[in-house]
């Protein structure tokens, strides 16, 4: 981790009191779904911004999901927890991806593809990993928004286009200029932050998940796969998609779940 970036991330404010609600709801054992709800309804923005999300078509659901308890219902407090926080934490910073070739609407639908191809394959038997799953889909590639902000600061643009283009790979191309990635970056946020160490944990070690703690290395490896197939602009390709189901086979996850998911990208 440079200083610089370290220090742009101790300078971060504090998340909203709306994220620490919903963080005490969630963290709490004799929490129900109905708490989470009442915390939820009481923001009307964010309500509406969960319901956005909830009603994405990468979800597949027929009808539309129109009141915060219909989507608990639906998705669970996990995944719902990861629309409200996604929602909270990229309204904390202000986005320029330009140094990756994309603008800000490339960088959203991207991370919404990522949680939708998630949801999708883990709902049915993964589903209590998407504590942990739902917001580390969602938030994992916020890193590149400092590392952005610090190739820019340096005037590192073009050095750092010409990495991307020579080694077609965006962590390397990220280590070589920098010296750090956007896992690192985006762990050390959440640490910040004060986010449970498993999620920490998932989201800096998702490009090696053997490095993770043996309780989160399932997650982590699930992460993996899903940006892998996810690039960076959002758009599938029939490369990225093999590359994921060939650490699909490594990690020997359900390939089976994971095609069906792929139905609604």
């Amino acid at each position: 981790m440079t200083d610089d970036i370290l220090k742009k991330i101790k300078q971060l404010p504090p998340l909203p009191e709306s994220a620490m609600q919903i963080e005490a709801v969630y963290q709490n054992p004799d929490s129900s779904f109905n708490d989470m709800v009442k915390i939820l309804e009481k923001d009307p923005l964010l309500t509406a911004d969960i319901l956005k999300a909830a009603n994405s078509p990468l979800y597949g659901f027929s009808r539309e999901i129109n009141a915060i308890s219909q989507a608990v219902g639906l998705f669970g407090m996990g995944t719902v927890r990861g629309f409200a926080l996604a929602s909270i934490v990229k309204k904390s910073f202000a986005l320029d991806l330009s140094p990756y070739g994309i603008d800000n609407d490339m960088f959203s639908a991207a991370s919404k593809k990522q949680h939708g191809i998630m949801t999708a394959w883990c709902i049915r038997k993964e589903n209590k990993l998407l504590g942990v799953l739902s917001p580390a889909a969602f938030l994992v590639e916020i890193g590149k928004v400092l590392i952005s902000q610090q190739i820019m600061s340096e005037n590192k643009e073009e050095v750092f286009r010409d990495a991307l283009s020579e080694l077609k790979n965006v962590e390397e191309a990220e280590r070589k200029i920098l010296n750090v990635d956007t896992p690192e970056v985006s762990a050390t946020i959440f640490s910040h932050w004060r986010f449970e160490e498993s999620l920490v944990d998932t989201i800096k070690n998702c490009t090696n998940p053997e490095n993770a703690e043996e309780d989160d290395q399932r997650a982590a490896k699930i992460l993996h796969v899903v940006r892998t197939a996810v690039p960076i602009n959002g758009i599938l390709t029939e490369e990225s998609i093999e590359d994921a189901k060939s650490l699909i086979s490594k990690y020997n996850l359900d390939l089976e779940s994971f095609e069906m998911a792929l139905e609604n990208a």
